[in-house]
């Protein structure tokens, strides 16, 4: 739905409280409202059952398992605002989204068009990773540009895109740090993104029917990977059952020293979102009752995590070891270990050659359901050197399937 007067510059004649006076409470909140894991969700439940509002400024998403439930709330709201409704959802906030039997399909594929067209990139030679994998970026790079307006909105629109495409995040993350001093080298590394993306404009994420709801996490760190700071960075992917659903690159605060720590800070990391989508799937009326799995391939970590008793070593990272094994001993979370080449948090610490990159998306339910159209790759575990061309079938239905 659309709200058509979002926007309001009448006078008010009246007190407007921001927070709720004290002593006030709200009505009915047991029953639904605002919600604390995220404060543009709405919920309401009653004995017409579930309903979700996700709203965003004067745009709002609305889902329930009852189609009368919405007709009402949509009533509701024609009753107060004059509000459009727009049907089914299939563009949102510059995301496309196909639904079918099989599953929920989103990508940005009109939005990395317009980045592309914007700067003129459409006819660009196309490469296979978004950043090269012995990259030298620094702030210490010559040949300093004096306008940076163009390179950072630039970053801003990948940032943005990163919502449907976890494949770009580490290296949007790494840009990003140029902002205050650009080089030419940072402005010809975001270009290698956006020549990147061309080769899959349609690319986007599947979100299957099919899937169990049980959580499970991969964590992984690049140790002292800034090499004016020597701060690691970590990665994090959280799925539901096979379909990802959260994942972040982050620089680490302070300076970790050893891998091990590097690795248990990441583990911390992961742990608190693990929590807020515990908390969130909450508010949707889900209950997670099984542990949520957690990989780390740090043999090391696994120990810490393990070990009651701390030496002088590993004192200065207490805080976080007892909040990890806070949730372990409460049956949240269970570490597990697997091997580094089956760590897919890496692609989020780390630029990566080609065949594994694409080994990595193949197993995250990252696909092109316009590959047939655009004459694009799909990509195996070969790289896209060896990989061979996939055959789809026109519709989105069979592209959900598969």
């Amino acid at each position: 739905m659309d709200v058509h007067n979002a926007y309001l510059n009448g006078d008010l004649d009246e007190e407007i409280y921001m927070d709720l006076p004290p002593g006030y409470q709200i009505k009915g909140e047991t029953h639904g409202g605002n919600e604390k894991s995220d404060y543009s969700l709405f919920t309401r439940s009653d004995k017409n059952g579930f309903v979700a509002l996700l709203v965003y400024v004067d745009d709002i998403l609305i889902g329930s398992l009852n189609l009368l439930t919405i007709n009402a709330v949509k009533t509701d709201f024609n009753s107060q605002f004059r509000i459009k409704d727009l049907g089914q959802v299939k563009y949102f906030l510059g995301l496309e989204i196909a639904k079918s039997r099989s599953g929920i399909y989103i990508c940005q594929r009109k939005y990395t068009l317009e980045i592309l067209e914007d700067l003129g990139l459409l006819g660009c030679k196309l490469v296979h990773t978004p950043i090269e994998t012995n990259h030298k970026l620094s702030h210490t790079s010559t040949n300093l540009l004096k306008d940076a307006t163009i390179y950072r909105r630039l970053i801003g629109r990948l940032i943005y895109l990163t919502i449907s495409r976890p494949d770009i995040t580490y290296a949007v993350h790494i840009l990003s740090q140029f902002m205050d001093k650009l080089a030419e080298i940072h402005l010809k590394a975001a270009h290698r993104v956006l020549k990147y993306l061309k080769g899959s404009i349609g690319q986007g994420i599947l979100f299957s029917a099919l899937s169990t709801l049980h959580l499970k996490a991969f964590s992984d760190s690049d140790w002292a990977a800034y090499p004016e700071t020597r701060r690691s960075i970590i990665g994090y992917c959280i799925f539901i059952g096979d379909f990802m659903i959260s994942w972040r690159s982050k620089k680490q605060a302070i300076i970790s020293r050893s891998s091990a720590e590097a690795e248990y800070r990441a583990l911390a990391h992961t742990s608190c979102e693990i929590t807020w989508i515990i908390s969130l799937l909450k508010d949707f009326q889900i209950d997670h009752t099984k542990a949520a799995t957690l990989y780390c391939d740090s043999q090391s970590a696994l120990h810490l995590i393990k070990n009651p008793v701390f030496h002088e070593r590993t004192k200065h990272i207490e805080i976080d070891y007892h909040f990890i094994w806070e949730k372990v001993s409460a049956g949240m979370i269970i570490p597990v270990h697997l091997p580094s080449k089956f760590q897919l948090a890496c692609i989020f610490t780390k630029a990566l050659l080609t065949a594994t990159l694409h080994f990595l998306l193949s197993n995250m339910d990252i696909l092109n359901i316009y590959a047939h159209l655009e004459g694009e790759y799909q990509t195996s575990s070969k790289g896209s050197e060896g990989c061979t061309s996939s055959t789809f079938s026109p519709t989105i239905e069979n592209c959900l399937a598969w």
